[in-house]
């Protein structure tokens, strides 16, 4: 073989190795590299959300945040029923829609009130204590039997809830109880979507969950109405956009990889809220908030990765 010959085949040998590294690359990037990815986008944009609602929150009530946020989450679902406009209107469980909507709305309100109220770290924190009432929910309404080692830990992460409360001090933060019973709210939503899920698909659930909490979420909004005003506009429009967008991601990031694995990657969002309320408004946890924090955040991972465990 000549030296002429062997530069073809020499191209051809590097144009194969390329591909075959673009195949692992394509490969890592469409399994656990993409639904890493997916997660983690998720969650930075709900925390970016956090802040824009933290930022509007001190002239524009609660209630009217999750307004915008849930009616402008309802726009951007509607084109999901393109093809069968009515497929919302054929449900079986109407009245669980509206159960499960209020619930959401009470919720999404005592987060959003939080948010506005407290450092952001903190109400991140609080609400990923909602694990923490699904071994109570679990027990009462759906009849579970919870092992002694999950009811233990849960029993744990609420003492890191009556730390960041600080009941018996001086330093008594009721807002921190507010928070705790959003992620009981929320506790109370999943009980609702598994009863929901046995009739009803994901986009109809979707539907009416951003129609009642944009309804439920308007009327008190009424009586406490603060017109936006030049840049508040998109910024309203930004909050619903973020949170649609970023529980989709996260959603779809867990149905795409090992979800026991991907899940405590969610709670990431505590760090994210943790460095931009430092840059952004000069918040500081202190020791309550940090021993809280890891009491709460401790216990829910733990509860969410025996709870996958369980289900595998």
């Amino acid at each position: 073989m000549t030296q002429g010959e062997d530069v073809p085949g020499s191209v051809r040998s590097q144009a194969t190795a390329l591909r075959a590294r673009a195949d692992r690359m394509s490969a890592r990037l469409g399994g656990p590299g993409l639904a890493i990815a997916c997660v983690s986008l998720g969650s930075f944009m709900l925390v970016i959300m956090a802040v824009v609602v933290k930022v509007l929150g001190d002239r524009i009530p609660s209630f009217e945040l999750l307004f915008f946020r849930s009616a402008v989450g309802f726009v951007f679902i509607l084109p999901l029923f393109a093809k069968d406009p009515m497929e919302p209107l054929r449900t079986k469980r109407p009245l669980m829609h509206l159960a499960r909507g209020g619930l959401g709305a009470m919720g999404n309100f005592c987060f959003f009130w939080t948010i506005t109220h407290m450092m952001l770290a903190d109400s991140m924190a609080l609400q990923f204590s909602r694990p923490l009432f699904m071994i109570p929910l679990a027990i009462f309404f759906l009849g579970e039997r919870v092992p002694f080692n999950r009811l233990l830990v849960s029993i744990v992460g609420f003492a890191g809830i009556l730390i960041y409360a600080r009941p018996f001090t001086a330093g008594f933060d009721s807002n921190a109880l507010l928070g705790a019973a959003g992620a009981l709210f929320g506790g109370l939503v999943v009980v609702a979507i598994k009863r929901l899920a046995k009739t009803e698909t994901t986009t109809v659930i979707m539907f009416y969950y951003a129609f009642w909490n944009a309804i439920l979420s308007f009327i008190p909004s009424w009586f406490v109405w603060v017109w936006p005003q030049g840049t508040e506009w998109p910024l309203l429009i930004l909050i619903g956009f973020l949170g649609i967008s970023g529980q989709g991601l996260i959603t779809k990031g867990l149905t795409m990889g090992d979800a026991s694995a991907l899940a405590p990657l969610d709670y990431s969002r505590i760090v994210y809220a943790a460095l931009l309320g430092f840059v952004l408004f000069g918040e500081v946890p202190g020791l309550w908030s940090f021993a809280g924090m890891a009491l709460i955040v401790a216990a829910s991972i733990y509860l969410v990765l025996t709870e996958k465990k369980k289900a595998a």
